[in-house]
């Protein structure tokens, strides 16, 4: 199958076999095609060439509904939900059960209830299906997302578009275990990943696609497919060192936090110093999403002082923040970090516009010099600096949140998740550049799930639960055995 968008091939010659009861790992860099491939299955793109063979029988699938009819279903990585809608009318969406005639009959809530009881049922679910869909966690709000795509009819084939790559690790290992199980009934399922070692534990087969082609193919059970080979194929060389060699030196306190309390966040006492990665972990739920929005004004403290500098700061707001020095990439950067239907250098002048105006004027001309220099420096693939954010990849669309709250001096940067959602090779160059903006001098507060990136990056590590944190280790001590310790309450570090 192949496509091609403005002339340029996205999808080129691939060919690619399901078969009933099997699990095939879709793995490539950002943009290599995986996505594009998955949406030709679906009927959402029509591919240029090539043919799809269902039972022997080729069929022309042209539309989404055409697709269904098939027996494929995809669910796709941005969650289609409507959040003010309840779990069972998200189900029903468009298919809704009626009374009386089928065009103008009125909707049969109770017919309705009870086919998302069921098809909750069916995938080992216990939620509500009255609740409403926008008060549910991620999780929860992928696992409705599961049972809407096998509420439909005749569903043979489930396309999942990187489902786990909004969830921590113990949420991402649940739905592993459901996939699996729904593999189990027999259906044929695709899924893309950036986690290689969620590939091996939930594939059959691992297909790996490079610049719109398949260059690879592995059997996941094969113990001679290491994660390294897997990696070469997906970026085309050898990936050295993930992470970047420890060579800032370690400077007095940039930031000092005590007695932090608000909402879920009780008494937290912090001390992040100049040049320093201070990672924070702990398990869902454990406050440190809560904790860096207090400290960066995004919620009301009830409690706690913020020195910065050596200089305490009253910190009412996000606006007080930034003139205290901090910068915040949010985990959620599609919502919170950029506003997709602007371009680079607009997403770039947001947080900086009253530095760089003069009269309320800003010059465009010192503007795109400065968002190309960004570009560069962060190593931004895009066609230029005028490219609308939405279209450029997961790893990129990240570094430009980093490079738009860097472009003016920063003494504290924190990071939630900063690279959910990014493939391995983008994710080694996030974290150089994360290395180098601690290098500047900069305290960096890093909030990860991921364990191998939390010990990999982080000087110290703190570890929260239940909103209060639990303890800090150096990173002689960080294993992933005492941070779950410390996360899990079984052991308390002073």
């Amino acid at each position: 199958m192949s496509i091609s968008f403005g002339g340029v091939p996205v999808v080129d010659d691939v060919d690619l076999v399901l078969h009933p009861g099997e699990v095939v790992a879709l793995l490539g860099e950002n943009g290599a095609g995986k996505s594009s491939l998955m949406k030709m299955l679906a009927g959402v793109y029509v591919a240029g060439q090539g043919t799809i063979v269902v039972d022997d029988k080729e069929v022309a699938v042209d539309s989404v509904r055409r697709a269904r009819e098939c027996g494929i279903t995809m669910i796709h990585q941005e969650l289609n939900l409507v959040d003010n809608l309840s779990i069972a009318e998200n189900i029903a969406l468009g298919r809704e059960p009626r009374r009386g005639a089928k065009a103008l009959g009125v909707v049969d809530r109770r017919e309705s209830l009870r086919q998302a009881a069921v098809a909750l049922r069916e995938i080992g679910s216990h939620l509500d299906p009255k609740y409403q869909v926008g008060k549910l966690s991620l999780a929860q709000q992928q696992i409705v997302e599961i049972a809407k795509a096998l509420a439909q009819d005749n569903v043979r084939v489930l396309l999942m578009d990187e489902p786990t790559s909004s969830l921590p690790e113990e949420q991402a290992s649940d739905l592993v275990d459901l996939i699996l199980r729904l593999r189990d009934t027999g259906l044929a399922i695709v899924v893309t990943t950036h986690r290689i070692p969620e590939a091996f534990s939930v594939a059959d087969r691992i297909v790996v696609m490079r610049d719109g082609s398949k260059v690879a193919e592995y059997d996941a059970h094969d113990s001679s497919v290491t994660r390294d080979s897997i990696v070469n194929a997906m970026i085309g060389r050898e990936l050295t060192a993930l992470f970047p060699d420890k060579r800032t030196k370690i400077g007095p306190p940039v930031l000092e936090v005590t007695g932090m309390s608000g909402g879920f966040v009780e008494d937290v006492d912090l001390t992040v110093r100049e040049g320093e990665i201070f990672g924070l972990g702990g398990l869902v739920g454990a406050g440190r999403t809560e904790f860096a929005r207090l400290l960066f004004g995004c919620d009301k403290r009830t409690s706690g002082r913020v020195v910065i500098d050596g200089a305490e700061k009253r910190i009412r707001g996000p606006r007080d923040a930034v003139k205290a020095g901090m910068g915040f990439i949010p985990e959620d950067r599609k919502r919170e970090g950029l506003v997709l239907g602007l371009d680079i250098e607009e997403n770039y002048s947001l947080p900086n516009l009253p530095e760089w105006s003069r009269f309320g004027v800003l010059s465009l001309r010192s503007l795109s010099r400065r968002a190309q220099s960004a570009i560069a420096s962060y190593r931004v693939r895009s066609r230029s600096s005028r490219q609308l954010v939405r279209t450029l990849s997961g790893g990129n669309q990240q570094k430009v949140v980093l490079a738009k709250w860097m472009a003016t001096p920063k003494r504290l940067l924190i990071l939630d998740e900063p690279t959910r959602g990014v493939d391995v090779g983008a994710r080694q160059e996030i974290y150089r550049a994360i290395d180098e903006i601690a290098a500047s001098g900069v305290g960096v507060l890093l909030i990860s799930s991921d364990m191998e990136e939390l010990i990999g990056l982080s000087d110290r590590i703190g570890v929260m639960a239940d909103g209060r944190l639990q303890g800090v280790l150096n990173h002689e001590q960080a294993t992933q055995a005492r941070i779950f310790e410390l996360a899990s309450k079984l052991e308390e570090v002073l």
